[in-house]
């Protein structure tokens, strides 16, 4: 996979803000997990608007079955999958839970235990994380697009005019929201994780 400083994957990508150092404050960034999905979600509509065959679609789940690590997220971001999980039967959920669990060691890659195979879809697809949101559509230093699917494209020239969303950017800002930590830490927080696919508190989402 090449990084988007190579020859082979050129790009537009998004700039950052640029933030002063001196005198840094909090409110310059974006701290609300909703207003960050908001960017990500304009982004997207600017770029499937002018290539409505954009793979990313129900069915192309091939990053979902080849993960590099299970999902590293926030507290606002688990927060939110773990209302999702609560949608699901009791029986379905446990089980998700203890593939979680199974994967906490596993060789990756692995399959997201949030994937239904047969469909090709993620059962929770409203509650997802914002790695999920924006892969496919946001550039990362170094690493490139993660979707060899998408680099082909680009490499291939068909995908000049897109402007990328800028991956580290995002990062940076979705680290005001607290300090990300494994899906499968998450579940077994002591304040707000999950016990036997439920949750241990009632915490407002």
């Amino acid at each position: 996979m090449k990084g988007f400083g190579s020859k082979d994957l050129q790009g537009k990508i998004a700039q950052p803000i640029a933030f002063n150092v001196t005198g840094w404050n909090r409110d310059h960034f974006v701290s609300s997990l909703d207003e960050i999905e908001s960017r990500i979600e304009r982004l997207i509509e600017n770029i499937r608007g002018s290539h409505p065959d954009w793979l990313c679609r129900r069915g192309c789940d091939s990053c979902c079955r080849r993960l590099a690590e299970l999902p590293i997220i926030t507290r606002a971001e688990w927060l939110r999958l773990k209302a999702g999980l609560l949608t699901l039967s009791a029986e379905l959920r446990q089980r998700i839970l203890t593939d979680i669990g199974s994967l906490a060691g596993a060789t990756m890659p692995v399959m997201c235990p949030m994937l239904d195979a047969d469909e090709g879809a993620c059962r929770i697809y409203p509650y997802r994380p914002l790695a999920c949101r924006s892969y496919g559509y946001y550039m990362q230093k170094g690493i490139g697009l993660h979707c060899q699917q998408i680099e082909q494209k680009v490499a291939s020239g068909l995908l000049d005019q897109v402007v990328w969303g800028n991956q580290d950017a995002l990062d940076r800002d979705l680290r005001v929201e607290g300090e990300p930590r494994s899906l499968a830490v998450w579940i077994d927080d002591p304040l707000d994780g999950m016990h036997g696919g439920y949750a241990i508190a009632d915490k407002s989402i």
